[in-house]
């Protein structure tokens, strides 16, 4: 058993760990856990503009530099490359690409998990919510084997390809968006000339339809407000993604704003207690190992 604190993030594209929780990550990291990061893709289905393009060779060579500099930024131990393909979204043509995250076998995708989750032994273990945040496939596909691979690296009968003994998280926590916010972004959107239902750089985040979806109960809110600033200048490093320049100014920024200055998780285990409110993710960890 580690018998220090790691905090394992499993999430599906370049700028995931920097726009959804780069303020928890950057926090715990900045508090001396070992934070890692689990890539699945390397954002190869990203609009790029031809001008960001220039001196890589691939939009995947450039998102990958983006996430380097951010992952120095937020102050991350390692990152760890699953090797699936954007998948892209709903409709679009890279949903059917051979080596699609979408398209990959569920199991599989959960057993590559679950051999690093042995590998670096987190207490504590956050993804995407059961939609994705906002519904993007690869979200969704990493949702479901984050969550198989929490329970599968416990279990005795998974054998790992490396040999690695069964290791079990503690703890497992879902990042979700504030309804609220949301609700109210709806109404704020309109007034500068946008359409909440086309929302983002390439306009596929239907952000009312989100509204309408199911609330998923708030167990965590992390103040990052002592990291704000790496949170931004990591969200920085992904200029490629960032819809009309620096996170902190216009549009993007007055919808950050709407966020706050704290990041909300769903915790799936154990499972809560009714009331449940906690402030610190490894609250009850027991790392005495």
């Amino acid at each position: 058993m580690n018998s220090k604190l790691v905090l394992l993030a499993v999430l599906a594209h370049p700028d995931d760990e920097s726009f959804g929780v780069g303020g928890t990550l950057a926090l715990y990291a900045q508090r001396g856990v070992l934070v890692h990061l689990v890539c699945a893709t390397r954002g190869e289905a990203g609009e790029v503009s031809p001008e960001c393009l220039q001196g890589f060779a691939s939009v995947a060579d450039l998102r990958v530099s983006e996430l380097r500099c951010a992952a120095g930024v937020l102050g991350l131990a390692g990152v760890h490359f699953l090797d699936y393909r954007d998948s892209g979204m709903p409709g679009t043509s890279d949903n059917h690409h051979p080596q699609a995250l979408a398209a990959a076998l569920p199991e599989e995708v959960a057993q590559r998990v679950a051999h690093l989750v042995r590998h670096l032994q987190p207490q504590v273990l956050i993804t995407n919510d059961p939609i994705g945040g906002y519904k993007h496939p690869d979200h969704i596909a990493v949702h479901k084997a984050a969550t198989r691979a929490f329970h599968l690296a416990g279990d005795l009968a998974f054998v790992d390809p490396d040999g690695l003994p069964p290791y079990q998280p503690q703890k497992l926590y879902y990042q979700t968006f504030p309804k609220g916010s949301l609700r109210l972004a709806v109404k704020l959107l309109p007034l500068f000339g946008r359409d909440p239902r086309h929302f983002g750089r390439n306009g596929d985040i239907d952000i009312r339809a989100l509204v309408e979806e199911g609330d998923f109960p708030i167990h965590a809110r992390i103040d990052y407000r002592p990291v704000a600033e790496k949170r931004a200048a990591a969200s920085a490093c992904h200029a490629s993604q960032l819809d009309g320049g620096p996170p902190n100014r216009g549009l993007i920024g007055l919808v950050w704003r709407l966020f706050g200055d704290a990041e909300q998780f769903m915790r799936a285990y154990p499972p809560p207690e009714p009331g449940l409110r906690e402030k610190d993710l490894f609250a009850g960890v027991d790392c005495s190992g």
